[in-house]
């Protein structure tokens, strides 16, 4: 979690709270949210961040059992102005709400909530020193600002808040009572008691600092009266821990008048104690998520088991700092020693270490004598985890080439931790150990700074020039440190000159290289390539042109089934050469992407692989794009069956919209302009995506391939009215006459009837429509023309053509279209029930396919 000692961005961030109120607040202003139904909907979504929370849920929150007739419409206009009111304040886009079935999700840094910044601070201050942990404790309650949730709904309730209240504020007197703080405790304890007379552990912190404070006859008064109370109320005793607490009172126990720390364990004779660790990294930041991660698995009761956390992650994203940064933070907590082992798993020049050379070093170091080692693998394994059986030890093994590797230099004590790092993600040893997993990430830019600037000296290099170098390095903490040694001894004029030589793609590596050092990005990568089984795959992703990449296509390109190309991408993803974000997309960071490209085939390999590549997009958005509405071009036999249904057209096209633009840039000019083509259909659903029309024009005209040119001027006519447009439908025109194409001069006058708002023009269109044979393609002409003539007063004519726009159509977003036309038709007649009719279910049929359109719907009935 960013939570920490961050400033804040220079844009405005909305913060969320329900402890308390339910509120968004923007630099401290409280943001105007609506009546209590938008702040319901808002607090269940806070609730359940960036979890998809089913409308029923929804209903049941606000309602209960008797909900209205039009719950769900309401829910839906909630949902839109919750989503205006995001985009008032929140220009950056950072929180919005998803539409996802069944129900919304609110995507959201959940440090923006208070609820979770409580969370945090008390895990935090779990292991920290009582001051520290106190101040954290005091900053948690303060955000509680009275009753939670308090002015929404009482059938939206979240127990688990009370609950985390009771649990941070006897976290916090706990602290207090470590830092002495007995006698300021009692009046708030007594009260406290008072109030919730049942809650064991504060009535046991009551009894401590009554007996600190010499009142030990009131600390066992204390206890009676609890006793008594539990009794007659609940028919229950004391619990066990409150019991022995009374009877050390009872017993004037002396060992309760101050907190004392465990006693060391004093080495046995012969025996040293380690301190193996790796010293703490200069210029640490970040990471803060992780080290609560790290302090929880500390403070996990594993049973009999020795707790083991594996830190993966690809080379140089920091693996071995933060392992080293926690061990010396904690490392009090291991009286008995900490052992460390460079397994050198990934090591360019040397062979990953055995493990039974790792236990011979291991025993030596604990005071075992050179002629006591024993001989066989196992045997040493067993005499160390003798040793080590009832110690408090952190063993620290760095560079796992695999799990068979640290298998053996697993401790079988439960008082020992194990903390492992790797470049692949170890799952076998979850199922065999019951280990942590822990996949690392890139920085993001605030920590990315830091970095940089504590490496180089503070404020040497100005803000904009770090943000510049931190934003080229991805985040990538190995490359931050290697620009920061590069800068530690330069003026700051280097900076642009390597800033210059970072922002090349060409350089970007070889400029990521530490001087006079074989420190370097590149050769960790490197490394990680050539012990892939199958390096093919990744030499592949090297011609990839998007940002992310899924199976389907990945089969394309090695011409091979889909389940067999998940497979290697997922084989990539263990080495962490690509991340899986979501079910089957794939994407690189762009380090490991310039990398992947020096590797990449060149020649005919390379030529057929962007073909095979090429054609399994073109026929994938002509099939996804056939959901929309009817395909004018081309006369094609795509399958759409792959494809369950329009939402996951729109789905795909959303995803692979940044690749369908850049295979503009690889694929033929006849390919390319089809491709354009195709993916304009997407338009009608999402009206931004627009930019491939263009760039598919002007392939097609350079190319001089007419065909190509009529289409995409046809595309271009539907985006935009202008003089230039009306010259592209006449162009259409004139080309469909040259090569004698029916299909083409329907799209053309169509065209132009669009550009002119002409009424000629549309009933041409639909003459060589009819000619045609497929009655859906007519159906866009007709709600149009519908429109027209309803303008005229011909409502009559007007509303024929738009119930043929309806009867026609062959997908759910064309009978929409088809509705919406009737709906307004009827609306210009005066039959505004019978419009409203119609919009609702064209609302309801847009929302399968596209969530702006149908909060459009919803506007307009809202406005009727």
């Amino acid at each position: 979690m960013s939570t920490g000692e961050t400033g804040e961005d220079d844009h405005a961030v909305v913060r969320f709270g329900v402890l308390g109120p339910v509120q968004a607040v923007v630099n401290g202003e409280p943001v105007a949210l609506g009546g209590p139904g938008v702040r319901g909907l808002l607090a269940m979504l806070l609730l359940r961040p960036n979890e998809v929370v089913p409308v029923e849920d929804i209903l049941d929150g606000l309602w209960g059992d008797d909900p209205p007739l039009t719950a769900r419409t309401i829910v839906q206009n909630y949902v839109s102005r919750l989503r205006r009111q995001l985009r008032l304040v929140d220009p950056t886009g950072s929180v919005w709400i998803d539409t996802q079935l069944p129900g919304y999700q609110l995507i959201v840094d959940e440090d923006l909530i208070d609820v979770s910044r409580a969370t945090w601070l008390l895990n935090r201050a779990r292991h920290d020193h009582p001051v520290r942990r106190a101040e954290m404790l005091r900053e948690a309650l303060s955000l509680w600002r009275g009753p939670v949730l308090a002015d929404v709904s009482p059938r939206i309730n979240a127990p688990e808040l009370e609950d985390l209240r009771f649990a941070v504020l006897e976290a916090r007197i706990e602290a207090d009572l470590e830092l002495g703080r007995h006698a300021e405790l009692i009046g708030e304890l007594a009260t406290f008691a008072e109030a919730y007379p049942f809650r064991e552990q504060m009535i046991a912190h009551l009894m401590l600092a009554l007996y600190r404070t010499g009142r030990r006859a009131d600390a066992l008064e204390s206890y009676q009266r609890f006793a008594r109370r539990a009794a007659e109320d609940l028919g229950i005793d004391p619990g066990p821990a409150l019991r022995e607490l009374h009877e050390r009172v009872l017993n004037d126990d002396s060992t309760l008048l101050l907190p004392v720390p465990a006693p060391l364990v004093p080495p046995k004779v012969g025996v040293i104690v380690p301190a193996q660790l790796p010293p703490a990294p200069v210029g640490f930041h970040g990471r803060d998520e992780e080290l609560v991660w790290l302090d929880q698995l500390l403070a996990e009761d594993h049973g009999a088991a020795t707790p083991i956390g594996v830190i993966s992650g690809p080379a140089g994203i920091g693996k071995t700092a933060l392992a080293a940064l926690w061990g010396r933070m904690v490392d009090h907590e291991f009286p008995d020693g900490q052992l460390f082992v460079s397994l050198r798993g990934f090591h360019p020049e040397y062979a990953p270490l055995e493990p039974g050379d790792v236990l011979t070093q291991f025993l030596l170091t604990l005071g075992v004598p050179a002629n006591e080692v024993p001989v066989d693998t196992d045997d040493r394994a067993a005499l160390y985890r003798s040793l080590l059986a009832h110690r408090r030890v952190l063993v620290m093994l760095d560079d796992a080439r695999d799990s068979a590797q640290v298998r053996l230099l697993l401790p079988g004590g439960s008082r020992a931790l194990v903390l492992i790092t790797s470049r692949v993600r170890l799952e076998g040893m979850v199922a065999r150990s019951g280990a942590w997993l822990l996949d690392l990430e890139a920085l993001p830019v605030p920590d990315s700074i830091r970095v940089i600037d504590t490496i180089v000296g503070a404020g040497r290099i100005d803000h904009a020039r770090l943000e510049q170098l931190a934003t080229l390095c991805g985040g990538w903490p190995q490359a931050l440190r290697i620009v920061g040694a590069r800068l530690a001894a330069r003026q700051e004029w280097v900076a642009d000159e390597l800033i210059s030589e970072i922002g090349d793609q060409r350089t970007r590596l070889a400029a990521l290289t530490a001087e006079h050092s074989d420190t370097s990005v590149r050769a960790g990568f490197d490394l990680t390539y050539r012990r892939l089984a199958e390096p093919d795959s990744f030499r592949l992703l090297g011609l990839f042109p998007g940002p992310s990449i899924s199976p389907a296509a990945m089969a394309a390109m090695q011409s091979v089934d889909v389940a067999e190309a998940r497979r290697n991408l997922r084989v990539l993803a263990d080495a962490f050469l690509v991340t899986e974000t979501n079910r089957d997309v794939f994407v690189m960071h762009d380090l490991i992407r310039l990398h992947a490209k020096e590797l990449a085939p060149v020649g005919e390999e390379r030529s057929a692989a962007y073909d095979r590549l090429v054609l399994y997009y073109l026929s994938s958005a002509d099939a996804t794009r056939r959901f929309f509405g009817p395909a004018a071009y081309p006369l094609g036999k795509s399958d759409n069956s792959g494809f369950g249904d329009a939402a996951q057209a729109v789905a795909w096209f959303e995803r692979e919209w940044p690749t369908l633009l850049a295979l503009l840039d690889v694929a033929a000019p006849s390919d390319a302009w089809r491709l354009a083509r195709m993916a304009h259909d997407f338009w009608v659903v999402s009206p931004s995506r627009a930019s491939l029309v263009h760039k598919g024009l002007s392939i097609a005209v350079s190319a001089g391939d007419l065909e190509g040119e009529a289409w995409l001027r046809a595309a271009r006519c539907s985006l935009e009215y202008s003089k230039e447009t009306v010259s592209d439908a006449a162009r259409v025109i004139e080309i469909a006459n040259s090569l004698s194409d029916t299909r083409l001069a329907a799209v053309g006058y169509e065209a132009l009837a669009t550009v002119q708002n002409g009424v000629a023009g549309y009933e041409k269109a639909l003459e060589y429509y009819g000619e045609l044979g497929e009655p859906a393609l007519s159906g866009p002409a007709h709600a149009r023309l519908a429109l027209l003539q309803a303008e005229m007063g011909n409502y009559g004519t007007a509303e024929r053509h738009a119930r043929t726009a309806v009867d026609v159509s062959n997908t759910v977003f064309a009978e929409a279209s088809g509705r919406e036309a009737l709906g307004r038709v009827l609306s210009m007649r005066g039959a505004n029930s019978a419009a409203q009719q119609q919009w609702q279910q064209a609302a309801e049929l847009y929302a399968q396919v596209s969530v702006e359109r149908a909060e459009q719907m919803r506007d307009l009935i809202d406005g009727v």
